[in-house]
């Protein structure tokens, strides 16, 4: 057991000037501002006071770490793996006082922990790990790319009515025929119709949990207010790809979209005949967002019904363009899919590997160039997992 303490020193932070745009200001939720102003350097920030008590972040730069937070400087020069090692520790549960929680220099210096005191080890840690995080960030950039796209696309040949004409040209702009619609008091191309969304596509109420029907034994996640989920159920009783708009609460009226399959609960459920159809829907509804909010009802408990969502109109294109959307859309979207689910992967295996690597269950050695971790179990023995590009 070693303290904290030998490699950390703990600071109070400031408060900050927010007026400015070089550095990012820290709080104990993360980033809250910039500031013209630094007050630290390549430090471990922790919050310190309230419901992000014990929160960790890092700072490998100048920033401002503000009075809510402590920093954190690294005394044995590695900041990665100081910022893995506090990971790996609970401090919400080293918090003192019940209704306002609190973090104290005192507190985080005292703290007893078993972790590898040797440089080259530390690095080696931080490596393995970092590589993880780099990674789950890499798929997440290429999934925010790819929705972007999308976002665009839809834009392009729904609302803007550029899709490709059968010359390959932008329908609209290279002087396609628009008719006047009165019901959306808009024009629209020529041979598109206008339908209720209720009547062209499914929507449904999600279904109850109830005593009888609660499970939690597998791991399908239930979609309750449809922005997150409150625990797991052992069957789906949707499909992947199925949008859920929240139906109660602060958050009625939300839309989200699930690429794998859900216990939909307390949400309207709205699925196109397709794929491709529903990816269009979604990117339909996506657009009245804030009306959807408005449609709230209710002072205590604010609900948006499925009516609220069925009598939306949505202009209907010819199905060859719905079919030439697909194309290009449902595979960006598959894409997206597996990026999610390696990352859920990804993230189980740093998790189970953090605390291991801390406390020398697993070790990391140098070999042929690359790092590769070595399970010191008293069981026996399993294949080795290697890390490395």
């Amino acid at each position: 057991m070693s303290k904290l303490s030998r490699i950390l020193q703990i600071k109070n932070g400031k408060i900050a000037s927010r007026e400015g745009s070089l550095y990012p200001i820290y709080g104990g939720n993360g980033i809250i501002g910039f500031s013209d102003d630094y007050n630290y350097e390549n430090v471990i920030i922790i919050g310190r006071v309230g419901a992000n008590c014990g929160s960790v972040h890092i700072s490998n730069g100048k920033c401002w770490v503000s009075d809510n937070a402590l920093a954190g400087l690294p005394l044995n020069k590695s900041n990665d793996f100081n910022y893995y090692l506090l990971k790996s520790i609970n401090l919400n549960k080293t918090q003192i006082g019940s209704s306002q929680p609190l973090l104290t220099q005192s507190i985080l210096n005292n703290i007893d922990i078993n972790f590898p005191m040797d440089f080259q080890t530390q690095k080696s840690i931080a490596k393995v790990l970092s590589d993880l995080d780099a990674k789950i960030e890499l798929n997440n950039r290429i999934n925010r790319e790819l929705e972007a796209m999308a976002k665009t696309l839809y834009d392009y040949w729904f609302v803007q009515f550029d899709f490709p004409n059968a010359d390959g040209k932008p329908y609209k702009s290279s002087g396609g025929k628009m008719v006047y619609n009165a019901e959306l008091k808009r024009e629209i191309p020529e041979g598109w119709e206008v339908k209720k969304l209720g009547d062209y596509a499914a929507i449904k109420k999600g279904t109850l949990i109830t005593e009888n029907t609660a499970d939690s034994t597998g791991n399908v996640k239930v979609v309750s207010a449809g922005i997150d989920f409150s625990y797991f159920h052992s069957e789906a009783n949707y499909l992947a790809n199925t949008i859920t708009i929240s139906a109660s609460g602060a958050n009625a009226g939300f839309i989200n979209f699930w690429r794998e399959p859900i216990f939909a609960c307390d949400c309207t459920t709205v699925r196109g005949k397709n794929t491709a159809d529903t990816l269009q829907i979604l990117g339909f509804l996506k657009m009245r967002q804030e009306y959807l909010y408005k449609q709230a009802k209710g002072s205590a408990q604010p609900h948006v019904y499925p009516k609220d969502i069925e009598g939306l109109l949505i202009p209907i294109s010819p199905i060859e363009i719905i079919e030439k959307y697909g194309r290009i859309v449902v595979p960006h979207n598959d894409r997206i899919a597996n990026n999610l689910k390696q990352n859920q992967h990804l993230t189980a295996l740093r998790d189970w590997l953090l605390p291991m690597l801390m406390n020398g269950q697993v070790t990391v050695r140098q070999t042929h160039g690359k790092l590769e971790t070595e399970e010191r179990l008293n069981m026996a023995a399993e294949p080795s997992v290697k890390y490395g590009n």
